[in-house]
């Protein structure tokens, strides 16, 4: 059997380590995950509540292909309160974790061949969903002096080159937790709307942000897509649930794709979901949680000698230049792995071109074995240079 051309796209490797990781935890090693952003902390305990009394009921079933109106109703409200912004429920779906809002979106906005723009370093799904679909990613590399961010001007020029017909920003970014500032990301909305290319925002660290404005695209440009999911903030990652608000053109659009492709998505996540809005203290003090991480990262990471860090303005991430320890951070992360049993991300996964001078740590799990982690890879480094 010969595989299809489109599904020749590269591994995520993030999902490799892990899954060295667990191989390596089922022989009986302690392995420190430092390599996903999986929260450690449970869904909200409403969520949680929520979801028992539904089994308890015993029916879990289908649901409409855009979801439950409740739950969509309250995804609208979320907007309204928290950006000010007025959504018709109607323009919400839910969906299957945000990589079905991917899916969905790129199927409904574009045809075989278009060129959709997306950074480098970037969440590697992006490049490799695009490309199962017969869609051209097209990387923009991000450079120290621009903060390590798309701009305006950036756009405007490869749009002249050769037409883009659309492009996906996450504010925060992932692998680094960079973000633009506000108006520098108004300004990228805006200039798309003006060239006519589409505009797909993820915000799926939306709530998960150190200092910096959170603005969602619907605020410069109502006819965005915007991708979100319960998986970060509401820490929900195994529920497989998200959503996505749509142009009011396309509701009908994806609403046939949504029914054809994944039918809806489960209803005892989404049922959990709802509930979720209820929890938004308990996910406040576990972003508390976060931002000590984020503290320590910074400061063992210089302690190794990891001093070129991407800005960590939101998400759980530190994004660190690994050059000065070796070559090939696959295979530094590999032995790391290996003779350290700490799981870390080696950057190519997010940059083909410079990502083996980089890796990726990530600080969304428990502060002390965040700190069992790095004074085991201490004590690696102290081998290495012994």
């Amino acid at each position: 059997m010969i595989p299809s051309q489109r599904s020749k796209i590269l591994p995520f490797r993030a999902m490799d380590v892990v899954a060295k990781a667990n191989q390596a935890i089922g022989d009986g090693r302690d392995v420190i995950m430092m390599c996903i952003g999986q929260p450690s902390s449970p869904a909200p305990s409403t969520a949680l509540m929520a979801a028992r009394r539904a089994l308890e009921h015993g029916k879990i079933g289908y649901t409409d292909a855009a979801g439950i109106s409740a739950l969509r109703k309250r995804i609208a409200q979320y907007y309204l309160e928290r950006y000010g912004t007025d959504i018709d429920p109607r323009r919400v779906f839910v969906t299957t974790g945000s990589s079905a809002g991917f899916t969905l979106s790129f199927l409904a906005a574009f045809d075989p061949g278009d060129r959709i723009v997306i950074p480098s370093p970037g969440y590697p799904a992006y490049r490799n969903i695009l490309k199962s679909l017969s869609l051209e990613p097209v990387e923009i590399e991000t450079l120290e002096q621009d903060r390590w961010t798309v701009s305006a001007d950036q756009l405007d020029e490869l749009h002249s080159k050769e037409r883009v017909h659309g492009i996906l920003i996450a504010n925060p970014n992932n692998p680094n937790g960079t973000m633009m500032a506000p108006e520098a990301f108004r300004a990228l909305v805006d200039r798309a709307a003006n060239l006519s290319i589409k505009f797909i925002s993820d915000e799926i660290y939306h709530g998960l942000t150190w200092g910096q404005a959170e603005v969602t695209a619907l605020e410069v440009n109502d006819d965005s897509f915007i991708i979100n999911s319960f998986s970060k903030y509401f820490c929900m990652t195994g529920w497989r649930i998200g959503w996505m608000i749509v142009p009011e053109d396309m509701i009908d659009t994806v609403d046939r794709l949504q029914q054809n492709i994944f039918i809806c998505a489960p209803e005892v996540s989404q049922i959990a979901a709802l509930a979720a809005f209820d929890g938004i203290d308990e996910m406040n003090v576990v972003k508390q949680g976060y931002e000590k991480n984020r503290d320590l990262v910074i400061k063992r990471l210089n302690q190794l000698g990891l001093t070129r860090i991407h800005p960590i303005d939101g998400a759980f991430y530190a994004y660190a230049n690994t050059s000065g320890i070796a070559e090939d951070s696959l295979i530094l992360s590999n032995r790391i792995l290996q003779e350290a049993d700490v799981a870390v991300t080696p950057g190519l996964d997010f940059d083909p071109v410079s990502g083996n001078k980089w890796m990726r740590f990530s600080f969304a799990g428990d502060n002390s074995r965040l700190s069992d982690g790095f004074d085991r890879l201490d004590e690696w480094m102290a081998r290495q240079n012994a």
